[in-house]
């Protein structure tokens, strides 16, 4: 919420902070707060933040609000330079030993990243805001698939943490390798050749897909012997 913590980004800042990714995590369970409160107040912590600090902020959002691009304007408007789509949150498991609720880490996967995927592609070139995924990237070929719908910026924690820090340069060298043999000279070629806007088929990304998709499964599901 906004208030007397927001005051922690201008800390981060005079400590040396380049940027501040604010990451809102907050989970609506109060049925009395409607979907624009949530929203307003969201807007409302990141103008706070951008008035305290004077290097770029960008905001890690959650995928449940009701509608992104108007949210996204609306945090382009507010200061932010930025957004990283989605806040992946941990959910809650029940341990039947102890019988009590229990949190339990899963790390992403690549199929993870299409819900960014999606939105990144629906944005892109429709805001000026810079755009980062977020969950699932693993390895050149999730990058590439992010670039080519118009990501600005590739996050991977969860390969990282499976694979360690030298994971960087093996993937930055098979992204490379796929740049040179489909001839791209530079990320900037292939940014957002794919994305809604640019697509040959721009109701790939929405619910026209649907029916393509399910009947592309039936045609090629196979039951287990």
């Amino acid at each position: 919420r906004p208030g007397g913590w927001t005051h922690h980004a201008q800390l981060m800042q005079d400590a040396g902070a380049d940027a501040i990714e604010l990451n809102i995590y907050f989970l609506a369970t109060d049925a009395s707060e409607t979907g624009r409160d949530v929203e307003e107040r969201t807007i409302d912590t990141v103008a706070a933040v951008c008035s305290h600090v004077k290097v770029p902020v960008t905001v890690k959002i959650g995928p449940w609000y009701s509608s992104v691009p108007s949210l996204v304007r609306r945090l382009d408007e507010a200061g932010a330079q930025g957004v990283t789509l989605f806040n992946r949150f941990y959910q809650p498991d029940v341990d039947l030993e102890e019988l009590e609720v229990a949190p339990r880490l899963v790390l992403s996967t690549p199929e993870e990243a299409r819900l960014a995927l999606r939105w990144i592609a629906i944005l892109h070139g429709r805001t000026a805001i810079d755009l980062a995924s977020s969950s699932g990237a693993h390895q050149a070929e999730d990058l590439v698939k992010l670039l080519l719908v118009g990501a600005d910026v590739v996050t991977m924690a969860s390969a990282l943490l499976l694979h360690g820090p030298e994971h960087v340069a093996k993937v930055l060298a098979e992204l490379r390798a796929w740049m040179a043999e489909h001839e791209y000279d530079d990320v900037s070629d292939l940014r957002g050749a794919l994305s809604q806007r640019a697509a040959p088929d721009p109701a790939a990304f929405e619910r026209a897909n649907y029916l393509r998709t399910l009947t592309g499964y039936a045609a090629s599901y196979r039951p287990p012997r």
